[in-house]
């Protein structure tokens, strides 16, 4: 199931085929920019073109809030996502599904992730295991927040090269829950991370995510 595919809420307006196309656009454009040897008049030509449709879509729309209102805010906020959200230019171009509370993920990342010459920078890794584990969570009825996140690097993460990211639930205690992760380049077992993640509570969940304003408390991890 690609991107594009997968089904959001028709109430979120943020997977639609022109947004879609946008976003793809936009993350080739970060390819490009960090990637592609031209000459300076080239990129000035382009960056003056870049900034004029940045100009007429912000003079022709509005800024979305960033608080929306109603049900199905994960739904709402995945497209977005930094880090699997189909219409967030910088998030990985990665091919994502659950099964059986299992995420799986695979995608090949280029050179804006890099961090180490020709190897993907730890930070983004630690971003698609701290989303994929609460992906994995969510898909198995376990909803919470991070509360503590430990990734064991094993080797670098190749750019280039077809990864594998999965994630799954393996206890809850209460409140707490916990779930793991592991990203895999072929058979070379790259990274692996586990997560403790806390169920904040429906009341809590609405002080900070609902449509009155609120100043988050604290989230204890060790509930």
């Amino acid at each position: 199931m690609t991107a594009a595919e997968r089904p959001t809420p028709a109430a979120a307006g943020w997977d639609g085929p022109g947004r879609l196309r946008l976003a793809a656009a936009a993350r080739d454009l970060l390819d490009v920019v960090v990637g592609v040897d031209a000459d300076d008049a080239a990129l000035d030509r382009a960056g003056a073109s870049t900034e004029r449709v940045v100009a007429a879509l912000r003079a022709g729309g509005r800024e979305r809030s960033t608080r929306p209102p109603g049900p199905g805010r994960h739904a709402e906020y995945l497209p977005r996502s930094p880090a699997l959200g189909a219409v967030h230019p910088a998030a990985p171009p990665l091919v994502w599904d659950v099964r059986d509370g299992r995420f799986v993920a695979r995608g090949t990342l280029g050179l804006a992730f890099e961090g180490p010459p020709g190897y993907v920078h730890g930070g983004w890794v630690a971003l698609l295991f701290d989303e994929a584990l609460g992906v994995a969570n969510v898909a198995g009825g376990h909803p919470g927040m991070t509360g503590r996140l430990s990734i064991r690097y094993r080797r670098p993460t190749p750019l280039q090269t077809e990864l594998r990211l999965e994630a799954w639930t393996v206890d809850r205690q209460g409140r707490r829950i916990t779930t793991v992760g592991t990203l895999h380049a072929g058979d070379a077992l790259c990274a692996e991370a586990e997560g403790l993640f806390v169920d904040i509570g429906a009341e809590r969940a609405l002080a900070y995510f609902g449509d009155r304003p609120a100043t988050p408390e604290p989230v204890d991890p060790l509930p």
